[in-house]
C-alpha cells in the first residue's frame, strides 16, 4: 500500500482537534493517521460524539486503518489538555511539536502528504517558538528558500509573492527575483495537478496594473521583465493584468494558476468562494503539504459546531497531489 497522510492536531486550545476527529467519524477521503496528543483526541471525540476508539502506533507504517478506529502517532503530549479557545504556551509547544513530527516523517518518506490543522501564531510567540507559521517552519526545516503559498479552491488557484508581512514591506519585496520564484513555483504547482502546460496568470501590483506607469512604475518595470523571462523559460505566463479582473477571469477558465503579488490581494477572493473549500498548499517543498483555509476559531472552540469541510478538501487535494 501507498503510504499514508499523517495529519497533525493543530492547536489543543482550538478546534484543530475537533475537525480533525470529526473527519475521521465521517471517513477520511485517503488513508490517514493523526499526529497528537492521545488525551486532547479523546476530548475532542467527545466534543463531536464520535464513538472511535485510538489506535497509537509508533510509525506510520503500523497504521491499520480500520473502521472506527483513528490511527494517532503521539506528539506533542500534555499533562492535560488545555482550557479551550485560550492563547496558552504550553498548548503551542504542543502543536508546535506534531508538526515538527510530521516534517520528520515527510523529510524521510513515510508519508504521502503532511496535512496541518490550524496552530495559533500567539500560541507559538508565548511558547517562544522563533517562526510565525507553518510555511516558514517547513520551510526552514526542509532547507528550502525558494517557496510560496498557494491559496486553491476547486475554481482558483493563487499563488502569493509575499505572505505575512506588513503591506508596505510587501510592496518592496516586488523585485524581479520574486516575481520569477512565484511564477516558477506556480507552474510546477499546475504541472503538479496533472497540467501539462499550465497558464499563469500574474496580477499587477498598481491598480489597472500601472497603467503604463502612470499609477506607479512597478507593474512596467518589475513585473512585466519576469514575465517576459518566464515565457523565454518555456512557462506559459500572461501580465501583469489588473488585479480587479484576473481572479474573475481564471475563474471562467482562462487562466490555470495566478500569481498574486500580497497577502490579501490573492486571499480575499479565494475566501469569498467559500472558506470551507479552500486549502492551504506549500509550494517548493521536497514534500506535499496542505492545510484547512482557516485558523483555530477559539470563539467556538469547545463547542461541537466546527465544520471539516476545509480538513476534508485539504486531505482530499493532498492525495491528488501525492505521487500515485
Amino acid at each position: 500500500m501507498a503510504a499514508p497522510i499523517g495529519i497533525t492536531m493543530g492547536d489543543p486550545a482550538g478546534i484543530g482537534p475537533e475537525i480533525l476527529a470529526r473527519l475521521f467519524a465521517d471517513g477520511a477521503p485517503a488513508p490517514a493517521f493523526a499526529i497528537g496528543d492521545p488525551g486532547v483526541l479523546r476530548r475532542a471525540l467527545g466534543v463531536v460524539g464520535a464513538r472511535l476508539a485510538l489506535h497509537e502506533i509508533a510509525a506510520p507504517a503500523q497504521a491499520r486503518f480500520a473502521p472506527g478506529t483513528i490511527d494517532v502517532l503521539p506528539a506533542g503530549l500534555l499533562a492535560a489538555p488545555p482550557d479551550f479557545g485560550r492563547v496558552d504556551a504550553a498548548a503551542g509547544a504542543s502543536g508546535f511539536a506534531c508538526v515538527e513530527r510530521g516534517i520528520v516523517e515527510a523529510l524521510a518518506g513515510r508519508i504521502a502528504a503532511l496535512v496541518t490543522a490550524p496552530i495559533s501564531k500567539a500560541a507559538w510567540s508565548a511558547a517562544g517558538i522563533g517562526f510565525p507559521g507553518h510555511t516558514e517552519l517547513l520551510a526552514a526545516r526542509a532547507g528550502v528558500a525558494d517557496y510560496a503559498m498557494m491559496l486553491a479552491n476547486d475554481e482558483l488557484r493563487v499563488v502569493l509573492v509575499s505572505i505575512h508581512v506588513p503591506l508596505a514591506e510587501a510592496v518592496r519585496m516586488v523585485t524581479p527575483a520574486a516575481e520569477r520564484r512565484a511564477i516558477q513555483l506556480a507552474a510546477a504547482a499546475g504541472r503538479r495537478f496533472g497540467i501539462a502546460a499550465p497558464r499563469v496568470a500574474v496580477a499587477g501590483l498598481n491598480p489597472h496594473a500601472g497603467e503604463d506607469g502612470q499609477f506607479g512604475t512597478e507593474d512596467r518595470d518589475v513585473i512585466a521583465p519576469a514575465v517576459a523571462e518566464a515565457c523565454a523559460e518555456g512557462i506559459d505566463a500572461s501580465g501583469p493584468w489588473p488585479g480587479d479582473t484576473v481572479f474573475a477571469r481564471a475563474r471562467l477558465g482562462e487562466f490555470d494558476v495566478v500569481v498574486a503579488q500580497y497577502h490579501d490581494q490573492g486571499l480575499i477572493p479565494v475566501k469569498f468562494l467559500g472558506l470551507d473549500q479552500g486549502v492551504n498548499v506549500t509550494l517548493g517543498l521536497p514534500f506535499i503539504r496542505t492545510s484547512p483555509d482557516h485558523g483555530t476559531a477559539f470563539d467556538i472552540a469547545g463547542s461541537g459546531r466546527a465544520r471539516a469541510a476545509s480538513l476534508r478538501a485539504a486531505v482530499r487535494m493532498a492525495a491528488a497531489m501525492a505521487p500515485s
